[in-house]
């Protein structure tokens, strides 16, 4: 297999950031301003583009992909004098008169792997964190959403510099040979089995690592919940892109008293969603290529469709499913859904919920539905995600506030916001200490100063 050589591409972004291009805030703020305005010029193409790939409406592409981006960018222009402007420290007293600060310091030049299931979220909103702290960016789009990356190709040449952001399109061996380079940060978003190669390349040279990975979202109803609300909300997190979204939730655990009331209001939520035909519904995607199609056509066996269950090969269809009657030992609840499929699986005790969580790889999120403030205290005080929701799913990614990231298997790093700037920053501490007070207690030989000394140590940090 032959691979491309990007030592020069690396090496132009590493010069162009060596001599200090990328520092000046104002320099900054014109790259997100840029992002916005690619964004906004191009928003009806990079929404044609949505809609081929995964036949995404306007109004998600806007919410996940199109005007999220420009929104990012937005956000972060509007808060990076505060974000980059050093923070003061106190300092001992014997350290007196002196100065402590930190200073954000950008890492360098950074490598953004996309993923094809949100393909502009994923790939400019690591972009945006990475130009507000003062990077340089090699983008590397998911292959699988062609027409996202081709457009992202097109467009950012004409917006950017490509010293400071460039586009590299291709598969694994354009990923292998870029992964072979050397940088200042990766950031992946994708499997954690692919997550696992990203880290092991990166640990050839150090370098520091944000994996936003995937994960089995348990989501739980409790008979406190609102059942009518919690279907309805569950529905649009689980269909919403087709299932195709690494917080839509996995499976829900529901207590057997209310799961078949709670199964007939997700049958309503669907129906109100996408009609009952919802292959015609404009507001329904599909799945991104066969592969993915026949993956997810296989796992609708995994147990009894109750709502849903068709499927139309020609246009990698797969129509909203409801499963019960599921097997925790069967080939659906082993792996990742990321499709519009449904399990649904009865549990009959906060302390079975803790197990069922506890006892798996730590999942991207969690979502409680439940009226009943001890259940939930009690779920999320046991238990470990990267994120929780309390009667609500998949939506907090869009809150710029909120730390996203997972933990364990679902990943390591968190972004979005401030917390995006912080990642591709290195706090660097600094103490400026004045000349004009030098207390010789702090030097040997120790024993001369006796009492001074011990004075001394009690009073240093």
């Amino acid at each position: 297999m032959n691979f491309p050589d990007y030592a020069p591409l690396v090496a132009a972004q590493r010069a162009f950031f060596v001599d200090g291009h990328t520092r000046p805030i104002g320099w900054r703020k014109r790259q997100l301003e840029a992002i916005q305005a690619m964004f906004t010029d191009h928003h009806d193409d990079l929404c044609d583009a949505l809609w081929k790939d995964l036949r995404r409406n306007v109004i998600d592409a806007d919410l996940m992909d199109v005007g999220y981006c420009a929104r990012e960018a937005a956000y972060a222009l509007r808060h990076i004098d505060a974000w980059v402007k050093p923070t003061a420290e106190p300092t001992p007293m014997v350290f007196e008169p002196g100065d402590v600060r930190v200073n954000r310091d950008p890492l360098g030049v950074s490598l953004i792997i996309g993923a094809w299931n949100e393909p502009f979220m994923l790939l400019f909103g690591p972009l945006v964190a990475a130009l507000a702290a003062g990077n340089t960016a090699v983008l590397k789009p998911s292959e699988v959403a062609t027409n996202c990356a081709a457009a992202a190709a097109r467009l950012v040449p004409k917006y950017f510099d490509p010293r400071a952001v460039a586009v590299v399109e291709g598969g694994v061996p354009e990923t292998t040979a870029l992964l072979a380079q050397q940088w200042d940060m990766i950031f992946f978003t994708g499997s954690p089995r692919v997550g696992k190669i990203v880290h092991q390349a990166a640990a050839q040279n150090l370098t520091p690592c944000v994996l936003e990975l995937g994960g089995k979202n348990p989501t739980i109803v409790h008979s406190s919940a609102d059942l009518e609300v919690a279907a309805r909300r569950i529905a649009y997190g689980r269909f919403l892109n087709a299932g195709q979204i690494c917080t839509a939730p996995d499976h829900v655990l529901v207590w057997p008293d209310v799961k078949d009331e709670f199964v007939q209001h997700l049958d309503d939520a669907i129906r109100a969603f996408y009609g009952d035909d919802p292959q015609q519904s404009p507001d329904y995607g599909r799945v991104v290529d066969r592969r993915n199609f026949d993956r997810l056509a296989a796992l609708i066996d995994s147990g009894k469709a109750v709502v849903g269950g068709q499927t139309d090969v020609d246009e990698r269809y797969i129509a909203p499913t409801v499963l019960v009657d599921v097997s925790e030992d069967s080939l659906i609840m082993k792996e990742e859904i990321f499709g519009p499929i449904l399990p649904v699986l009865a549990i009959d005790s906060v302390s079975s919920v803790i197990r069922w969580v506890n006892s798996r790889p730590s999942p991207l999120s969690l979502y409680v539905f439940a009226e009943d403030s001890q259940v939930i205290d009690a779920i999320l005080s046991a238990t470990r995600s990267g994120d929780v929701e309390i009667n609500d799913c998949a939506i907090h990614p869009l809150f710029p506030e909120l730390p996203f990231g997972g933990v364990g298997n679902s990943g390591m790093g968190k972004y979005h916001g401030k917390w995006g700037f912080e990642a591709f920053t290195n706090a660097r501490g600094v103490f400026h200490h004045s000349t004009r007070v030098d207390p010789r207690v702090r030097y040997p030989p120790y024993a001369r100063h006796g009492l001074e000394r011990a004075m001394l140590n009690r009073l240093t940090p």
